[in-house]
């Protein structure tokens, strides 16, 4: 075997593979016996046709699949012989049958790039600290206690804290528009769930009226017609709900599943404690992998890109699925190649870090972290570590989880790091 690489523009290569002949005509005329009980050739019978005459008709045939398989078979120690790996599927561009001393058959394909990791210490890196508070923790509370809360309808006048049922339509300069009127629409005054100027304009209103409230839709609303606009609501109240008194008491708890108040308290704590320090894992890591590729500039191959640009259409087309939004085949893969190219950017560098740190995913902190993503799933926690430990692909995927945290804390360690304490709502409202 004799190879030949080639280097294209940019990280493409061509490799040129060069076989004896004599491999290349043994497989052919294995190729064309084996057709000779197979195949069925008039005036002949089956089993006895002549071997010149099935060269002569099936030759042509036979010498691609004899090129084909030896291709197959040869590929792996050619790239060997070249000391090169592919980063994509090599393809086949040229393979000639017809020479007299060789097999020669030619494929291209992309390598991946040689990385030098710059400096970590010469990163600068922003990092966010935060805590649960009692003041986070009365918030969550009072949220769990106002959807438990019950009303009882009253015949008197509205009031903070009370809930409406409404019919309502909004009208921009005398006409109505798209999306704003509603019917049996449940509202509690005081919230501050809707537009600025129609909760207040609700109160000390009698059940059965009819009123027209001024309110304006806030600068940055996600609707650009409305955005900063003025609108005039006519609402008419159709019920008005007192809330009954709940308790935080064993009985609320239970509501929850929970036994009792204080261990109903304790879990919730503990929840958001996770929840947290999840999300302060997740943007610190984020912060630290921006850093590094804002740093380290270099090629990474198209077919890599492609590949991931493919994934993130299938995801996100799989997930508008779900949510009643068909649109297979309606995403150009196109529109990913942005996001894919910084995946597959950031995926080298990791590695590249990785392999250079010594970093590997050892068993205790797997089954770590493991364990910390188990918390979410009760008492099917056990089931969930198992379905990951029985098998090895589902299992590496947690392994690269557990490199990436590595990876992020090791380059915060090295890095010039600046870190600004944000409150629980500050981390929780941050959109990943």
């Amino acid at each position: 075997m004799k190879t030949s690489l080639t280097t294209l523009e940019g990280l493409k290569r061509s490799l040129t593979v060069e076989l004896p002949v004599d491999i290349f005509n043994e497989r052919t005329e294995k190729i064309i016996k084996g057709l000779a009980g197979k195949v069925r050739v008039d005036g002949f019978r089956k089993g006895k046709i002549p071997p010149a005459v099935l060269k002569q008709r099936f030759g042509g045939s036979a010498k691609s699949d004899a090129a084909t398989e030896i291709v197959g078979e040869t590929l792996a120690d050619a790239l060997t012989d070249a000391d090169v790996s592919p980063a994509t599927q090599p393809s086949l561009t040229n393979i000639d049958t017809e020479n007299a001393d060789s097999l020669i058959y030619t494929l291209e394909f992309e390598v991946y790039p040689e990385i030098k990791v710059n400096a970590l210490s010469k990163l600068t890196i922003d990092q966010v600290s935060s805590q649960v508070t009692e003041e986070d923790e009365e918030r969550a509370l009072q949220d769990l206690q106002d959807r438990s809360t019950e009303y009882k309808t009253v015949k008197r006048k509205s009031k903070d804290g009370d809930r409406l049922i409404i019919d309502f339509e909004g009208l921009l300069d005398g006409e109505s528009f798209e999306g704003g009127a509603a019917e049996g629409f449940e509202i509690v005054l005081g919230k501050g769930t809707m537009i600025e100027g129609f909760e207040k304009g609700l109160i000390d209103v009698a059940s059965g009226k009819t009123v027209e409230v001024n309110a304006t839709f806030p600068e940055d609303y996600h609707v650009e017609n409305l955005a900063g606009r003025e609108a005039v609501f006519k609402v008419k109240v159709n019920e008005i709900g007192s809330p009954i008194e709940l308790k935080r008491d064993d009985e609320f708890a239970k509501k929850y599943g929970e036994k009792d108040f204080e261990t109903m308290k304790s879990r919730m704590t503990n929840q958001m404690k996770l929840e947290l320090d999840s999300r302060l894992v997740q943007q610190n890591k984020d912060t630290a992998f921006s850093a590094l590729l804002e740093a380290n500039d270099f090629e990474v191959p198209e077919g890599s890109i492609s590949s991931e640009a493919e994934k993130l259409q299938q995801d996100m087309e799989s997930r508008m699925e779900q949510q009643g939004m068909p649109s297979k085949g309606k995403l150009p893969a196109e529109m990913f190649n942005e996001e894919a190219a910084r995946r597959v950017k950031l995926g080298l560098l990791i590695n590249k870090i990785a392999t250079d740190s010594e970093i590997t995913a050892e068993k205790d902190l797997v089954d770590a972290k493991l364990n910390e993503m188990s918390l979410q799933y009760g008492e099917s926690a056990q089931q969930m570590i198992d379905w990951y430990n029985t098998d090895p692909s589902r299992l590496a995927n947690i392994e690269s989880i557990v490199v990436e945290d590595l990876v992020a804390k090791h380059v915060a360690e090295k890095a010039k790091v600046t870190t600004t304490d944000k409150t629980f709502l500050e981390i929780m409202n941050t959109q990943n």
